[in-house]
């Protein structure tokens, strides 16, 4: 029997490609059938834990009036009897009604579990849904417990187009790293947060992508609109499916979670900040993050730039608040989205003369990095952060990215892809004597 989404699909394309008389009505229709979930699970997603060694979280949808859904976990092996051993955990379950914030929406169940008390360095497999309808069997390879090669990827903006052109950057992303430790989007997602179409489009183009690698994601401002387009007079509240399509962690200030939090790995601390509200708030609660701070390596991602690559955009609050606590932290990379182009640079101790130049440069504070992943597109800011006290290495526009980041030891490497797998921009980042250095 052919499943449901498979034929609305093809149905849809068929007739966006015969041009046939079919009304706005019935292909609005269409679209909202082929992005309803049915019995069978569908989104299924891995989420980083504070600690990605022991734990992950794993969340997935299905119709409403689905009531009960689990994980079935095993160790993964070489053939088809690992499941004999597998060990079943209930999921949580929450009712998301989409349409009372979008006119296009539905009810759904959605479903959640962390699984604590894993063995580090372990290739798992597993499943999700209930005693009648279950996934495929996924793989998940645990962090290492001890200080180790880490790699990860990073996006910007997926947002428009996601299903006909972002699906392309995904994709080449996995394949150029099918064994990345986490993957980082750096906020908005899809367009409208509490549009079901534009989710189910993340979703369809990241496929089984999202439920292996771990996600590490933060709200942009698309994630925040209101609960319904014709009431202005609302304020815009985080997507309705946020919380309960993601499972990551708790641990940040109080009404923030899973939208600010942070994880650990042997060597490393990601930092996932909220660029959209509590700004000032965060700043307190970063700080006392840092302090406390005992890795080697600090990444924070967020999605409004602390310095703006695209011209008419400016985020003072964020320089004023935020800016002078990565300095005073040594924190080592910023990746940002919001401005649909690409802009990569740094504060140094001494002048550049040659804006190029920054082999064996002491870096102040991190590498701020902005990227754009899908197919809506601005153009450059000229003027570059001069102003700011910072200087640009590398810019560029109208090209879709993503990037591998790699971390060994004293040395972190980065490398920018275009969507056709051409190297794009590289650096390297050296921790000597206390002091973070560009190397080539």
């Amino acid at each position: 029997m052919l499943n449901k989404k498979i034929f609305v699909g093809i149905f849809l394309f068929s007739v966006l490609l015969s041009n046939s008389q079919t009304t706005k009505t019935e292909i609005n229709e269409i679209v909202k059938e082929w992005a309803s979930p049915t019995k069978f699970p569908d989104h299924v997603v891995l989420s980083a834990t504070e600690d990605p060694s022991r734990s992950v979280g794993v969340n997935w949808r299905t119709e409403a009036s689905n009531e009960i859904g689990y994980v079935e976990l095993a160790v993964a092996g070489p053939g088809p009897y690992f499941k004999k051993n597998s060990k079943k955990y209930k999921a949580e379950r929450t009712v998301v009604d989409s349409e009372q914030a979008y006119k296009d929406g539905f009810k759904a169940s959605y479903f959640e579990v962390q699984i604590d008390q894993l063995a580090p360095n372990t290739l798992y497999a597993y499943r999700v849904g209930n005693y009648h309808f279950k996934s495929e069997w996924h793989h998940f390879k645990t962090a290492n417990n001890q200080p180790t090669p880490i790699s990860f990827l990073y996006v910007g903006d997926a947002q428009n187009y996601i299903l006909e052109l972002w699906s392309r950057v995904i994709r080449n992303a996995y394949k150029t790293a099918p064994n990345a430790d986490f993957f980082i989007h750096a906020g908005d997602l899809v367009d409208d947060g509490h549009e079901e179409i534009d989710w189910n489009e993340w979703f369809a183009a990241g496929s089984f992508i999202h439920s292996e690698i771990p996600a590490i994601a933060v709200p942009g401002n698309h994630e925040y609109r209101y609960l319904d387009g014709s009431l202005f007079s609302q304020n815009e509240v985080l997507s309705v499916q946020w919380n309960a399509q993601f499972g990551f962690p708790k641990n940040g200030p109080k009404g923030l979670e899973k939208t600010c939090y942070y994880v650990d790995y042997p060597d490393l601390k990601i930092i996932a900040l909220n660029s959209n509200i509590d700004i000032k708030r965060q700043a307190k609660w970063l700080k006392d993050v840092l302090k406390s701070n005992d890795k080697k390596w600090v990444v924070v991602t967020y999605h409004h730039p602390v310095f703006s690559a695209s011209t008419g955009r400016d985020n003072s609050e964020l320089r004023l608040l935020w800016q002078p606590i990565f300095e005073e932290y040594n924190v080592d990379l910023a990746l940002q989205g919001h401005d649909h182009t690409y802009a990569r640079g740094a504060i140094y101790e001494k002048p550049i003369v040659v804006k190029n130049d920054v082999k064996n440069q002491n870096i102040i504070g991190p590498v701020y990095v902005v990227s754009v992943s899908g197919g809506k597109m601005y153009s450059v800011n000229k003027t570059g952060w001069d102003e700011f006290g910072a200087t640009q290495g590398k810019t560029g526009e109208r090209i879709q990215l993503f990037q591998h980041i790699s971390i060994d030891g004293d040395r972190l490497i980065y490398r920018s892809f275009t969507a056709t797998g051409e190297l794009f921009d590289r650096f390297g980042i050296l921790k000597q004597n206390g002091k973070n250095k560009y190397f080539d």
